[in-house]
């Protein structure tokens, strides 16, 4: 990094320390934070306006020479409050602009001044005429040019501020950092490539990012698609692209396993399922068997929506391992998705002589669990994050299988690996996910898509009432459990808080024990032991609970076909994203299920949430409309999932520009892993990711 660029923004003119806190709050430590941190929209105040066609409640520009500068006390019984009042004219009229208790402003402006001014004209009070209060304004010096300008008399830029920083504070260091330090920034990105995408310079695209020439239209600015925008994108995603492609292939030089089974485990399993394999299971399955079969250590994503049939390949995957003589494990974010998928695959393969062992964090009694993997006595074990915590050894490790990826961090998944040498690593996640957010989040893995439901899948039916019409839904309700079905009511919070008018599941479950008195109504939580909670998802599934009341615990994982009908309270306080892994828990059998979302208030995102819920049950466009509801910094996490920040580009709107950088990157990295021939643009992606590409680092 220049060091010039690493200068304390504290140093700077017109900072000093307590602006340099406040700077903090934004994210801006250095000239360089400075220099990206970008307006978040623009203002057209180029065109000045004469006076006399100046309307009311429009926000206008106007320039002319100051008549007079006084402060007044217009009310003598509040002696406190005082104007300034300034006085302009254009030769067309006559405008008064008025600031208060700001009477500091009589040392600044004189009579004969030049001056713009930019604000809502409003009437003057106290008669005809036009009046502005609290303008921003700018004295013109005779030689003055529209570049000089920073406030008023061109387009304007508009940062994101803080308490304690009005906008013409931060505008007036931003011009001094752009003025200052623009042209340090030296260029990374090879000169080829951005030349091959027409793209301008970088030192001219921070100059006309933060302020731009009038020439341009403000909306192309405000959509952030200007050619000076789209460089510091590109520049962005490349560098990003170029991280998860060195990681890529430090992965694929690494020796790994070259996994050779029989399939005679594997046979037997599949003849003892009740059902036949998808065309898209049986591909998928294919392409994890091929990347086991080679010497590079595979890494490979599985996205498959809700009911898809992830976890029987995942399965078969494992028992290939056990077939080649090494050990499984499956890592899943919550202790009772861990202990629903041991539940289940114990059933699947106690047949097959396997060993398989649990492991999570409240588990008593670990040490013959630990005792199993150090020895190889447990083929298949699976756990919570307690597997990689120190003291747990694997004998012989080979696949690792990773449930909802999106809940573990990168480093979380690189811990896990090195329990072994360089194991198999499979990940399964059923958020379906935007081409464009998949190759951000997961684009060192390969791919594959389960993208077929099984065959005696009906779609669910989905309905949004409002509080009005509960008693629609308690019919509902009564009407499955006569046809011996089963509900889900998911609620957002345990109990009742005072911080919160949400409905809660307590007393919700105490309102369906009065309302169903003849019926079993279970409750379960994540505050509960995890004991419990397999108990009660156990009588849940044998059918002995009818209605089970429930948070978002059940989100993932949990499989009951019996059970073909989902309320949702609040549903407009919950994401898309978890109100479609929510709604994936029914429509697992064979009967037609129905899907309830009961709304309280709605705002317009909400209301877009709801209607789309009702309009699709397609993963892939629910995570498409949820990528553009909520924009893709929430989406991404990237603090979570343990990638750099993006703060220039926008993956919705630069979704061509990701696919081009990151073409351009992974062909960079394929021709000189080591950016040998680019020793700049090694240490500005090495400042970039900072250690999370030391985990991949090759011995």
């Amino acid at each position: 990094m220049n060091h010039e660029l690493s200068t304390s923004v504290q140093y700077l003119k017109g900072v000093g320390p307590q602006r340099a806190a406040l700077l903090d709050r934004l994210g801006i430590k250095t000239a360089r934070d400075a220099l990206f941190y970008l307006p978040c929209r623009y203002e057209d105040r180029s065109a000045s306006q004469k006076i006399v066609r100046l309307k009311y409640e429009e926000m206008n520009a106007v320039s002319g020479r100051v008549v007079s500068a006084e402060v007044i006390t217009p009310n003598p019984r509040r002696p406190r409050l005082r104007i300034f009042e300034l006085v302009v004219t254009d030769g067309s009229g006559m405008l008064k602009a008025k600031w208060f208790n700001q009477h500091y402003l009589k040392k600044i402006f004189k009579p004969g001044q030049d001056v713009a001014l930019y604000g809502m004209v409003k009437h003057n009070y106290r008669g005809a005429g036009f009046e502005m209060l609290n303008p921003e304004y700018e004295i013109l010096e005779p030689d003055d040019t529209d570049a000089d300008q920073i406030h008023t008399g061109r387009i304007v830029p508009i940062y994101r501020c803080t308490e304690g920083l009005s906008q013409k504070q931060l505008r007036n260091i931003m011009h001094t950092v752009v003025r200052s330090f623009a042209a340090s920034v030296q260029e990374t990105v090879p000169a080829e490539i951005i030349a091959a995408h027409a793209l301008p310079a970088l030192y001219e695209s921070l100059l006309n990012v933060h302020f731009p020439p009038s020439t341009l239209a403000p909306d192309e600015l405000n959509r952030g698609t200007s050619p000076w925008h789209r460089r510091l994108a590109f520049d962005e995603l490349f560098i990003f692209q170029l991280g998860l492609a060195a990681i890529k292939n430090g992965e694929t030089l690494q020796k790994g396993i070259s996994f050779l089974p029989d399939g005679s485990l594997s046979d037997r399993l599949r003849s003892s399922l009740p059902y036949t394999l998808t065309g898209a299971q049986e591909r998928v399955l294919e392409d994890i068997l091929k990347d086991m079969r080679c010497p590079a250590p595979m890494n490979r994503l599985i996205q498959g929506d809700v009911g898809s049939g992830k976890t029987i390949v995942a399965l078969l995957s494992m028992v290939a391992a056990v077939e080649s003589g090494y050990q499984a494990a499956l890592m899943a974010p919550t202790e009772l998705l861990a202990e629903q998928h041991y539940i289940n695959i114990h059933k699947m393969v106690k047949t097959l002589g396997l060993t398989i062992h649990l492991l999570t964090g409240s588990k008593t009694k670990k040490k013959r669990d630990l005792d199993a993997l150090a020895t190889g006595e447990a083929d298949i074990i699976i756990g919570t994050h307690a597997l990689i915590q120190e003291g747990v050894s694997f004998r012989k490790l080979g696949l690792i299988v990773i449930d909802e990826q999106h809940r573990f961090g990168v480093m979380q998944r690189a811990t896990l690996r090195k329990k072994g040498t360089n194991p198999d690593t499979l990940i399964m996640t059923a958020t379906p996910i935007p081409r464009t957010l998949a190759l951000t989040l997961y684009g060192d893995l390969d791919y594959s898509v389960i993208d077929e439901l099984p065959p005696d899948r009906s779609p669910i039916i989905t309905r949004h009432f409002s509080e009005k019409q509960k008693d629609t839904i308690y019919r509902l309700i009564e009407e499955e459990i006569q046809k011996g079905r089963q509900v889900y009511v998911v609620y957002p919070v345990i109990e009742e808080s005072e911080k919160s008018n949400l409905k809660d599941a307590i007393t919700g479950m105490e309102a369906f024990r009065a309302r169903f008195p003849h019926l079993s109504v279970g409750l379960i939580h994540g505050r509960m032991k995890p004991a419990e909670r397999e108990e009660l998802m156990r009588a849940f599934t044998a059918g002995s609970v009818q209605i089970l009341v429930a948070t978002t615990v059940i989100e993932v994982g949990v499989d009951v076909p019996n059970a073909s009908l989902m309320v949702i309270i609040h549903a407009e306080r919950f994401g898309l994203a978890q109100l479609h892994q929510l709604r994936g828990r029914v429509g697992r059998g064979s009967s037609q299920s129905q899907c309830v979302l009961l709304s309280y208030s709605l705002n317009d995102d909400a209301k877009k949430r709801l209607g789309v819920m009702v309009a699709t049950t397609d993963g892939f466009r629910i995570a498409e409309e949820d990528l553009t509801i909520r924009g893709p910094g929430e989406m991404l996490g990237t603090k979570q999932s343990g990638l750099p920040d993006l703060r220039v580009a926008n993956i919705v709107r630069d979704a061509k520009l990701l696919e081009a950088a990151r073409k351009e990157a992974f062909a960079l990295i394929g021709t000189d892993p080591s950016l040998d021939l680019y020793p700049r643009l090694r240490r500005a992606l090495e400042d970039f990711w900072g250690n999370r590409l030391e985990v991949f680092k090759t011995a």
